[in-house]
């Protein structure tokens, strides 16, 4: 890593922030929630999420998993149907530090792993996914983080040095994958450690 400070503000979007978690949808569905964690863990999984993040095609990857889990169609339905329920709002504090961090003038970005389907659904709700200087959306790129095709392809595109950026994101594997390319780097557990973090490197907040 260099040994400059960072200048530039790089966020993820789901759990750095917006709430975004399943369980926001399916805590509705499920009466037992140990029901709920095996249906997490057996079908509706990360792994099979992620497959979106990289460009699948909800049209096609939907009737593909009933057909595997028939006894589960409402609700694999419903993460494509029901998707904005997975989503309960922004996280205020990280929040107050990115309009914060914009009000100043600081040069602000977000590479994020999101379904470019439900990123374009998500926009006319959360209109602050349309406020950063640029963004790079997985889906649409058909790269996930961390691999470090998609921080590469982040610098490319809008001329930026990977030692100016210091990227925040609540995953540890892609907050390390952004410092393989040469960027700074924080994992988010939370809004009062992001502000230490941005302050410790000078960021006006």
């Amino acid at each position: 890593m260099s040994a400059t400070s960072p200048t530039i503000a790089v966020f993820d979007i789901g759990k750095v922030l917006l709430d975004w978690d399943p369980r926001h949808l399916y805590r509705k569905m499920f009466d037992d929630g140990a029901r709920m964690e095996a249906f997490l863990a057996d079908v509706c999984t990360m792994d099979w999420i992620l497959e979106f993040d990289r460009g699948a095609p909800f049209a096609t990857a939907i009737p593909a998993r009933i057909k595997q889990f028939p006894h589960y169609e409402r609700e694999i339905r419903a993460f494509d149907e029901r998707w904005l329920e997975t989503l309960v709002g922004v996280l205020p504090g990280s929040m107050a530090l990115l309009k914060t961090l914009q009000a100043k003038g600081v040069p602000n970005y977000a590479i994020t792993n999101y379904s470019a389907e439900k990123f374009e659904e998500s926009r006319p709700h959360y209109p602050f996914l349309d406020s950063f200087d640029g963004i790079v959306v997985s889906g649409r790129e058909k790269l996930l983080k961390p691999d470090a095709a998609i921080y590469r392809l982040f610098l490319d595109r809008f001329r930026l040095k990977a030692e100016d950026c210091l990227f925040i994101d609540d995953s540890l594997k892609n907050a390390e994958g952004a410092r393989t390319v040469g960027m700074h780097a924080h994992h988010f557990t939370g809004a009062e450690g992001l502000h230490a973090e941005l302050k410790r490197h000078g960021f006006p907040v």
